[in-house]
């Protein structure tokens, strides 16, 4: 005998309320399978579901395309800021510039390696670091570091930045908007059960195979076990 499955994706949920909201409207309450109180609980959900769930999938989509994007945009910052500091390393090795020169970029004036930007905390801390430090020296009237500026230095680290605070502002809001979704998803789980406990319920003194069939009609779900569906082919 098949035995009726609840709802288990948003798809199903969503199949499940509309169909009962579509029996709800088209028939008056006292021919409806279940009861006008469960049919207003179905009304009154249904379009913030729904609205829920496309705004989940807009914010989930947007998030993927952002993930996508961000790692282009880490990696040149990263470029970018290496390739200055060697510069500038470059220029100590020969004698144009002092080693205490490396101070003002938050470096110590004896560390000659390129500081550690495996994190994005990192690359945005050292990135502040390098352009704060260049804008001191140049007030000083020092020679800017070139090839590259720190102008383009700045453009690549903005970049970043902005690529960064939207990622981290699209993953917060698909956080909030998952943890609604969770919250309506209970809710729409219990009024589908309410739907259907009352449909069956109103259908419950007829034979086994129609009632299954005249609660089909309002959505209700029943599936066969593997042994039946071999059995049923046989």
């Amino acid at each position: 005998m098949p035995y009726r499955r609840l709802p288990n994706t948003d798809a199903a949920r969503m199949r499940a309320l509309k169909q009962a909201h579509q029996k709800g409207k088209e028939l008056p309450p006292l021919k409806l399978a279940f009861s006008q109180s469960a049919f207003n609980k179905v009304q009154s959900f249904l379009p913030g579901f729904e609205a829920t769930l496309r705004l989940y999938k807009t914010t989930y989509a947007a998030n993927i395309v952002k993930s996508k994007e961000f790692p282009t945009n880490y990696k040149k910052a990263k470029l970018y800021i290496s390739h200055f500091i060697q510069v500038m390393n470059m220029a100590i090795v020969r004698g144009e510039l002092q080693p205490n020169i490396r101070t003002y970029y938050g470096i110590d004036e004896s560390d000659s390696k390129v500081p550690e930007m495996n994190t994005e905390a990192e690359l945005i801390k050292l990135g502040e670091q390098i352009i704060a430090g260049e804008a001191e020296r140049l007030k000083k009237g020092m020679s800017p570091i070139t090839n590259p500026t720190i102008a383009v230095v700045k453009v690549r680290y903005e970049q970043f930045k902005e690529a960064y605070r939207s990622k981290k502002i699209n993953q917060k809001n698909n956080l909030r908007i998952l943890n609604d979704l969770t919250d309506m998803r209970a809710k729409a789980d219990e009024i589908i059960l309410n739907v259907w406990n009352e449909v069956e319920k109103h259908f419950s003194d007829l034979p086994d195979n129609m009632m299954r069939e005249k609660a089909a009609e309002y959505g209700v779900s029943y599936v066969y076990r593997k042994n039946e569906l071999r059995s049923l082919r046989l």
